[in-house]
């Protein structure tokens, strides 16, 4: 792994039960910055890890520190890698499971606030976490992780790429 290249891991957890068929657990970005923002305002659950971690343990432990709570157990979908426009690269794992939005407790991080002022505040990394199908998580998530669920669909139609019939 290069040392220059900023890697983070995620787990995208997913469920098909419901009336909405697929869906996927995205989380709104916390901090002043996302606040009143939606579209391009989401990510997976991910984070940040070093060479001396390796990238599914980064994933597990960041959902975890995300949303409060440890991931479901379950078998893992590798989604692959994708280079993000910042550069970093994000490896994405999918995982069917289901957990309420509402019990999250999500890790928080302090920065000064508002800039310049020399006051540091707390923010949540993650200000609320929501279900949502995969039309609508395209359109919420970050550019760099839309490819992500692409994958997520094209490996549960079976490698035929994503659906484009609606459910019903």
């Amino acid at each position: 792994m290069s040392p220059n290249v900023r890697r983070s891991a995620g787990l995208l957890l997913f469920r098909t039960s419901g009336g909405s068929g697929l869906e996927v657990l995205i989380g709104h970005m916390g901090g002043p910055f996302w606040a009143g923002r939606e579209s391009e305002a989401w990510s997976v659950p991910k984070g940040e890890y070093g060479p001396e971690e390796e990238p599914a343990a980064a994933a597990r432990r960041e959902f975890g520190e995300e949303f409060g709570h440890p991931a479901p157990d379950g078998t893992w979908v590798a989604l692959g890698e994708s280079r993000q426009p910042s550069g970093k690269i994000v490896t994405v794992w999918a995982m069917e499971g289901d957990l309420d939005p509402a019990a999250a407790v999500p890790g928080t991080f302090t920065m000064e606030w508002p800039r310049g002022s020399g006051v540091q505040q707390e923010f949540p990394e993650i200000d609320r976490f929501a279900w949502c199908t995969p039309e609508v998580a395209v359109e919420c998530l970050v550019k760099g992780q839309r490819v992500f669920v692409d994958r997520l669909r094209e490996h549960l139609n079976g490698g035929q790429g994503p659906s484009t019939h609606a459910a019903s």
